[in-house]
C-alpha cells in the first residue's frame, strides 16, 4: 500500500502564514504540521512508502525538510510543476498525476496535509481493507447543522455504505462530513481518470466522491477524538494551543 500526502496547496487564506511556507510546515506545537500525518502513517505496517505531492512554488522546502527528517518509512517529494492558484491541478488532479507519474498499481491511503488527528489510521485501514475493493472516505461528526456548510455533507446506511454524499450544501441534514482521508484500491484507480475525462472538476475531492458514490459502492468510516482541518488562522491558532497543551499535560506527543 502507498501513502499519498496532499499538500500542493497554496493556502491564500492563510496569509502572510504561508506566503513563503507551505502550510503542511507550519509548526504545531514546536514541530511541522506534516510531520503528525507522517507519525500516523507510519504505525500502518502495510504502507511501503509515503509520496508528498507539492508544487514549484514550495517543492525546495519540502526538499529542505525532508532532507533534515527521519522516518520509520521512505518518503518521496514530487513537484505537480504548477507555480500558482491559476495553474494548480486540484487536489483530484494531483492524485491523478502522481497515478500516472509513479505508474501505481497499489491501494492507495489519501490524506490532505492539513488534516490533523487525535487519533490513528488503523482502524480505518482495516475498515476499508475489509470492504477492498470498494473505496471507503473518512467521515466525522461536526454535531452542529450550520458547521456542515463548509464541507462534504455525508449520509450512510445501515452497511456504512454512502447514499448521499452533498458537497457544500445549503440546507445541511445530516451532521456526518467528509474528511480528506481516502482508500483507493487499486483495482479502482482507473475510475479516477475517467471522471477527469468525464469533464469532472479536480479541485474539490468532494465531487468525485459524489460522483463515484453514484456509480460503485463507496463507504465511510466515522472517526473519532479531535480532528483538526487547518483551513483559516482561528483552526491553525486552536489547533497549535492544543497540542502544546496536551504536550504539556502529558509530558508526550500527540
Amino acid at each position: 500500500m502507498k501513502s499519498l500526502i496532499l499538500a500542493a496547496g497554496y493556502a491564500t487564506r492563510m496569509y502572510p502564514l504561508t506566503l513563503n511556507k507551505p502550510k503542511p510546515l507550519l509548526p504545531i506545537a514546536g514541530k511541522p504540521a506534516v510531520e503528525y500525518i507522517v507519525s500516523r502513517l507510519e504505525e500502518v505496517d502495510e504502507i511501503d512508502e509515503i509520496l508528498v505531492v507539492t508544487n514549484e512554488k514550495f517543492f525546495k522546502n519540502f526538499q529542505a525538510w525532508h532532507g533534515q527528517f527521519s522516518s520509520t518509512k521512505p518518503i518521496k517529494i514530487i513537484n505537480d510543476k504548477s507555480v500558482s492558484e491559476h495553474d494548480r491541478l486540484g487536489a483530484i488532479g494531483d492524485v491523478q498525476y502522481v497515478i500516472e507519474r509513479e505508474k501505481l498499481n497499489d491501494d492507495i491511503l489519501i490524506i490532505a496535509g492539513d488534516n490533523l488527528l487525535e487519533l490513528g489510521l488503523r482502524g480505518f485501514v482495516d475498515f476499508a481493507k475489509h470492504r477492498a475493493p470498494a473505496s471507503s472516505v473518512g467521515l466525522y461528526n461536526l454535531n452542529d447543522l450550520e458547521a456542515v456548510k463548509r464541507y462534504s455533507q455525508v449520509e450512510l446506511n445501515s452497511e456504512y455504505r454512502i447514499v448521499s454524499f452533498v458537497e457544500k450544501p445549503e440546507n445541511p441534514t445530516s451532521t456526518l462530513v467528509a474528511k480528506c482521508i481516502y482508500f483507493f484500491s487499486k483495482s479502482e484507480l482507473g475510475l479516477i481518470s475517467e471522471y477527469i475525462r468525464s469533464g469532472g472538476t479536480t479541485d474539490q475531492p468532494g465531487h468525485y466522491i459524489s460522483w463515484l458514490s453514484k456509480r460503485v459502492t463507496v463507504y465511510g468510516f466515522v472517526f473519532s477524538g479531535r480532528w483538526y482541518d487547518i483551513g483559516n488562522q482561528e483552526i491553525y491558532k486552536k489547533a497549535n494551543d492544543d497540542f502544546a497543551k496536551y504536550k504539556e499535560e502529558k509530558g508526550e506527543k500527540w
